[in-house]
């Protein structure tokens, strides 16, 4: 059987693994349009942009493993359309057959439209190795940064320009930071954290436009402010990758829509990570993460040669800010009661989401005790009583 996987990222890198551990040992080939081999996305928008670690640190394999495990990993190569009848995948290089097919095509980040300003020179945003290569010599000591967007990423590069030594403004659209993804006790957490580092946070304000002629100056507010600045960041989020997919006619629903097992609509062709949204009994869903990429991957890999085992997700994240870092365990969405509890020292405490009685996530900011005592009850379904949780001397009394 000869694979070919579209995407060069996590998601690709994990299932190409697979399919060899589990022994597939047909051809197997990987195709991505940018010039590195598959390499970790989260340190680029903190450890990478601060400068302390390297390319090489970031590259998931060597090159040798890809010979050794006879993956031909073609890299700068953009695939162009795929013939679903004829079974290939055209790429500006030339035709690939396949008789199965996976989409990893990952996510692109979202810009504020031309005529807003946002492609003007001086504003950037933060997905992939050439982003950051292109923001990381502006980000000089003294400068003025705006940051648009208070989700994970706006404020993971407002926290490193901090450590940098840049000025920074970082503004949401929204009510608060982080409405889309976490409880208001989590943002409260996070607000403090950073406007004790110095970041100037402006909610509930929305953009007009990004203020120059040859490049960025300013940020123009529709409460007819401006804010000088020298780099404007766009942190508003990520559109799954699905144009190749949907001029191939495959279903789409918020990404590539897939089966349970990570099938999409063309049974010869599957995708995984985040350009895929996949069916649970609880509803069609979609995540942006490296661990959803790793295990969707892997799943998928092993439906591919005939597992027939059904995605059973368990989310986590994690965001690293100045030198807190906050790791979530579960999804909060739909919750009804949310109980919070008192970390050890400054910025530091849990969040724990209910619905029903049960629990259903964990928001642990400088708390690893709690997020991993709250990451085994959510696996395994097991609630502990809300009451106890401010109080208990010890969490591990809840398991």
């Amino acid at each position: 059987m000869r694979i070919v996987i579209l995407g060069a990222g996590q998601a690709a890198a994990s299932m190409a693994a697979r399919l060899r551990a589990k022994g597939h040992d047909g051809p197997l080939t990987v195709i991505g349009d940018e010039a590195a081999a598959p390499y970790q996305r989260p340190p680029l928008s903190k450890a990478y942009l601060l400068g302390e670690m390297a390319l090489d640190r970031l590259t998931l394999r060597g090159p040798e493993w890809w010979t050794d495990q006879r993956i031909d990993l073609r890299t700068g190569e953009r695939a162009l359309s795929i013939d679903r009848a004829a079974r290939t995948v055209t790429t500006d290089a030339g035709v690939h057959e396949y008789d199965a097919l996976a989409l990893a095509l990952g996510a692109a980040p979202r810009r504020l439209p031309a005529a807003m300003g946002g492609d003007l020179p001086g504003t950037h945003v933060i997905r992939n190795l050439a982003d950051v290569d292109a923001l990381a010599p502006a980000m000089q000591a003294g400068r003025n940064l705006v940051v648009i967007g208070g989700g994970y990423i706006g404020l993971e590069a407002a926290a490193v320009a901090r450590k940098l030594g840049l000025n920074v403004t970082l503004i949401e659209a929204a009510p608060r930071i982080l409405g889309r993804v976490a409880a208001p006790e989590t943002a409260d957490m996070i607000r403090d954290l950073h406007r004790a580092h110095g970041v100037e946070i402006l909610e509930g304000t929305g953009i007009a436009a990004i203020e120059g002629a040859d490049r960025a100056t300013g940020v123009h507010l529709t409460d007819g402010r401006g804010i000088p600045a020298d780099i404007v960041i766009q942190g508003i989020g990520v559109l799954p990758e699905t144009a190749l997919a949907g001029a191939a006619g495959l279903a789409l629903d918020d990404g590539i829509a897939t089966d349970a097992q990570g099938r999409t609509s063309d049974p010869a062709i599957w995708a995984a990570g985040d350009c895929a949204s996949f069916a649970t009994p609880a509803g069609r869903m979609r995540l942006e993460s490296v661990g959803n990429a790793i295990d969707m991957a892997e799943c998928v890999a092993e439906n591919m040669l005939g597992a027939d085992r059904d995605y059973a997700p368990k989310p986590w994240f994690w965001s690293d800010q100045f030198d807190a870092k906050l790791q979530i365990a579960g999804i909060g969405a739909g919750h009804d009661r949310i109980v919070t509890r008192a970390g050890q020292g400054d910025h530091a405490g849990s969040v724990w989401y209910f619905r029903d009685g049960r629990l259903i996530a964990v928001d642990a900011l400088n708390d690893a005790r709690a997020y991993m005592i709250g990451k085994r009850l959510i696996e395994a379904g097991r609630s502990p009583d809300p009451d106890a949780i401010p109080s208990a001397p010890d969490l591990k009394v809840l398991l």
